[in-house]
C-alpha cells in the first residue's frame, strides 16, 4: 500500500499565492482575540503564520528545507506573543 501526496482537489489559485513569510511573524494583539472567546475555546494569535507555514509544506509536497523562512515566522511570532503576554503578566494586565 503506498501512499501518494496530490493536490486533487486544492483550489491552483491559493497554492501560487503563498505570503511573504515575515509577513506573519509578529502576533496579533491577543487581548483582541481574547475578547468574546468562548472558555474552551484555543485562541492563537499566530495562527495566519501556521496556516502559511502548512500551505507552504502542502505546495511544496513537504519538502522542509523550502518551507524553513515560514516555521522562522512562525515561532518568532509565538516567541513575541509569550513575551507579551509575560510582560502583561508583571505589569498587572489581565486578558
Amino acid at each position: 500500500m503506498s501512499c501518494s501526496r496530490t493536490t486533487e482537489g486544492v483550489d491552483k489559485d491559493k497554492i501560487s499565492s503563498l505570503p511573504d513569510p515575515q509577513a506573519n511573524s509578529v502576533p496579533e494583539p491577543y487581548t483582541k482575540r481574547y475578547k468574546g472567546k468562548q472558555v474552551s475555546k484555543f485562541v492563537d494569535p499566530c495562527a495566519e503564520a501556521s496556516k502559511a507555514s502548512m500551505d507552504c509544506m502542502n505546495h511544496h509536497d513537504y519538502d522542509r528545507d523550502k518551507c524553513l523562512d515560514y516555521f522562522q515566522a512562525y515561532r518568532d511570532c509565538k516567541k513575541a506573543w509569550q513575551e507579551q503576554l509575560k510582560a502583561d503578566r508583571r505589569a498587572g494586565k489581565t486578558a
